[in-house]
């Protein structure tokens, strides 16, 4: 009975009960968590007297439970929370990069909409819709970034991002060069690294802005004659060994294996890097035309190799297609434009 003290203090001038008990203390204006109906302003002396009958009796005061309430998680946590989830599940440094930049994305989203913390349990469809709905970003862009930003929103919105729908982009196709040596001559005059990734375009039909801008000096053989990379560094998802064309050998200066064949660093250049070149080289180039962009090096490739193999096979696996349907997209400016994979030789 020595670890408590009861008492009669005040409050706001009025009379309380005071029990201090194992160095906590508590205060009550009235009896009911004895039982007893007497509040301490009508007889503080006998609501005191309740209390130690009580305390002999065995009674103790519970401490009172603290209510924490919960703070709503915000949309960049809840993204940011997203991304670290996927990298223990052990997705593509391709995707993880993606995934980061979504959450600056949307960084740069709530300050330009001037809705900066916005919280999870207030995010809406609209909100979403806004969000990939640019003027600078095409169909398929904003395709790309709602199929990024899904995973990461699932496990608190399974739903929200699928509910938006978008337009479905326009299939283009990318105008293939006539005069690909007057090109490559004309590109190489005004930027090197520009050239280098179109003719690696061309000869080794790599898709430009990932594959080849992020090569590194150990994805080529010891000779340079052949490329490999892992499923995770190309679109298709399988293994590639890709030749390399002896005109494009004769200009590689290798560096350190772990640099990028670029940027002479572990880090690749921006992922923007060529297509910027390629814009500026555009505007002040006389004979590049409408249409023709940094991939038409790749179908003029494709084009090349129909013309000297004659197989659609062979220009399946240059060009990693999983399906022949896809590698027959890239002639359709040839005879055989009408061709689908049931029309093509059976083994």
């Amino acid at each position: 009975m020595k670890n408590f003290k009861i008492s009669i203090g005040t409050s706001k001038s009025k009379p309380i009960i005071i029990i201090y008990y194992n160095n906590l203390r508590h205060r009550y204006w009235n009896g009911k968590v004895i039982g007893v109906d007497l509040k301490t302003e009508d007889n503080p002396l006998l609501l005191k007297a309740a209390f130690e009958l009580k305390f002999r009796e065995g009674w103790r005061p519970q401490p009172k439970k603290k209510i924490v309430k919960e703070v709503p998680i915000t949309v960049i946590q809840a993204l940011q929370q997203g991304v670290e989830v996927k990298k223990k599940q052990g997705c593509s440094e391709r995707f993880i990069k993606d995934a980061k930049r979504i959450v600056k994305l949307w960084q740069r989203y709530e300050s330009e909409q001037q809705i900066k913390n916005l919280t999870l349990d207030k995010l809406q469809p609209l909100h979403i819709r806004n969000f990939l709905i640019r003027p600078n970003w095409s169909a398929k862009t904003q395709r790309t970034v709602k199929s990024t930003l899904s995973p990461l929103l699932s496990e608190f919105k399974p739903h929200l991002v699928k509910s938006v729908k978008l337009k479905k982009p326009i299939s283009t196709l990318h105008k293939p060069f006539d005069n690909i040596n007057e090109i490559l001559d004309s590109v190489k005059a005004y930027n090197k690294k520009l050239y280098i990734c179109c003719l690696m375009t061309y000869g080794c039909l790599l898709r430009p802005h990932r594959e080849i801008r992020e090569l590194s000096w150990k994805d080529f053989s010891e000779d340079l004659t052949y490329i490999h990379l892992s499923g995770n560094r190309n679109k298709s998802g399988r293994n590639r060994i890709v030749p390399v064309p002896s005109y494009i050998r004769e200009i590689l200066v290798k560096g350190e294996a772990h640099h990028n064949i670029f940027s002479g660093k572990p880090q690749p250049l921006n992922q923007d890097y060529f297509k910027t070149l390629w814009s500026r080289f555009k505007r002040q180039s006389k004979i590049v035309e409408p249409g023709q962009t940094l991939y038409s090096f790749r179908h003029s490739g494709a084009i090349e190799i129909f013309k000297r193999t004659g197989s659609i096979s062979k220009l399946q696996k240059a060009m990693g297609h999983s399906s022949i349907n896809v590698s027959l997209t890239y002639l359709r400016g040839l005879d055989i434009a009408e061709l689908k994979e049931n029309d093509m030789p059976m083994i």
